[in-house]
């Protein structure tokens, strides 16, 4: 089965995958970099840092997600690739996890939260007692909801990834496991532990594009292994 597979087109997937991570990567860290300030008292200091975000941050961070976040998700069908020989099911979820992910990530998640943002600074603005109100308001209508449908199929297409390669789904070795999205969660969970600053926050933010390195990256350089 491995003599199948189209290595040059899996390799070039997972290359333009990189490049999209740090497109994205890009975004989020414009988005995410500041530090909490805690005399403010109206809003959340978890939110408090993004007050001092300029709105051409803001409009870059939007314009890097709408772009690189498609391209990433498309990237994914390179493992897609891996899995469907030796295992249809697993291929099958995949892709219905890749599918829905490209639909929500882009223009229903990343966008809106460059939105809520830009809101919460404007409100502020106006009135500070009642801007977090107001943009409590808009995340509670416009982005949870298409937030809760991405993470479903975006912890789908993870677990369905995990137990292909641990299984051996793919023709890549089970180990190769480790080379997750989700290690960008881990990731996140670090750079917390570091405090409140400018760098450790932005790369925080950026956690998925984070994991979709080591993803990506991890197995282009697998795959140069695999005798063809």
């Amino acid at each position: 089965m491995n003599e199948t597979l189209d290595w040059p087109r899996i390799r070039h997937l997972l290359k333009l995958g990189i490049f999209a991570s740090l497109m994205v990567l890009a975004g989020d860290m414009l988005l995410g970099w500041g530090v909490s300030d805690p005399a403010v008292t109206e809003v959340p200091t978890l939110f408090t840092r993004y007050l001092t975000v300029s709105d051409g941050r803001i409009y870059a961070s939007a314009l890097l997600g709408l772009v690189g976040i498609p391209i990433e998700c498309l990237c994914w069908f390179a493992i897609y690739r891996m899995i469907q020989p030796y295992s249809e099911k697993d291929a099958h979820a995949y892709r219905a996890g890749v599918i829905g992910c490209l639909a929500f990530g882009g223009c229903g998640v990343h966008v809106p939260c460059c939105m809520a943002v830009y809101l919460l600074k404007r409100f502020y603005a106006n009135d500070s007692a009642t801007a977090m109100e107001k943009t409590g308001r808009f995340i509670g209508w416009f982005l949870l909801p298409a937030t809760i449908i991405f993470l479903v199929f975006f912890l789908l297409t993870a677990v369905v990834q995990i137990k292909a390669f641990a299984k051996g789904h793919t023709p890549l070795p089970r180990w190769c496991w480790v080379f997750s999205v989700l290690f960008g969660f881990l990731f996140a969970a670090l750079m917390k532990l570091f405090g409140d600053f400018g760098l450790t926050n932005a790369l925080a933010t950026g956690w998925i594009s984070i994991g979709n390195l080591w993803m990506m990256g991890g197995l282009l350089l697998a795959s140069r292994r695999v005798n063809q």
